[in-house]
């Protein structure tokens, strides 16, 4: 998900994998021109890894390509939307406890990201982890009062009041009824059909509500997602 250097040769990355979540592992000598792990074990990578288990830090022994997405590193855009993503999964995965869910998701995210561009990509994303995460938002009735509403009756959004709210309950931020069906989409099923829609004002709300919300979640800012803006 990232790595940084580490003495005069050495780099420590920080991977997601699916049985021990996060780790943390030294690829030592990796920054050496001629190292035989230079160039695989870097950011965005999907890599097969042999790893040595230490105390406190894992030690990279052997890595294989999986997946270059060469696409990630060559274009700007792509780089940053997919950045944003792995920062996002890297604040959600624990260190020891299995991920396969969000490790496959990340995987799956990664490839749409060149293969799928689109406005809704990284937002998304950010709404599935917060599902995974176990705060998936109410979006069919108040999540103040409860009351069934039709979209048009919803008129805010607040993660922690945990999700759209009717205009007696309403905090939080103010929400369109089509960034609220965009966002149904994202998490009803309907995920395809959301990743083909254009860019347009509901696509940038849908995108500025997920960041807030992940961020509300996290107690955390997103340095890369505001990079997008």
């Amino acid at each position: 998900m990232r790595s940084y250097k580490l003495g005069e040769a050495d780099r420590i990355a920080v991977l997601l994998t699916p049985g021990r979540g996060k780790v943390r592992a030294v690829a030592k000598g990796v920054r050496k021109a001629k190292s035989r792990l230079g160039g695989r074990v870097e950011p965005l990578n999907h890599v097969e890894l042999l790893v040595w288990e230490g105390r406190e830090l894992d030690v990279v022994r052997q890595a294989e390509l999986l997946e270059a997405w060469y696409e990630l590193h060559t274009n700007l855009g792509y780089l940053s939307q997919a950045m944003a993503m792995a920062e996002a999964a890297e604040q959600v995965a624990q260190e020891g406890e299995p991920s396969e869910g969000l490790y496959s998701m990340l995987v799956r995210a990664l490839r749409t990201v060149f293969e799928r561009p689109g406005p809704l990509v990284v937002a998304s994303f950010y709404w599935k982890l917060l599902a995974l995460d176990g705060a998936r938002p109410l979006l069919e009735r108040c999540a103040g009062c409860g009351a069934s509403a039709p979209p048009a009756s919803l008129v805010a959004f607040d993660i922690v009041e945990g999700g759209a709210l009717c205009r007696a309950c309403r905090r939080g931020d103010a929400v369109s009824a089509a960034a609220l069906e965009l966002t149904g989409w994202i998490l009803g099923g309907k995920l395809s059909r959301a990743l083909e829609v254009p860019e347009s004002a509901a696509t940038a709300e849908v995108s500025r509500l997920a960041t807030v919300s992940l961020e509300k979640h996290l107690d955390k800012r997103l340095r890369t997602a505001h990079a997008l803006t």
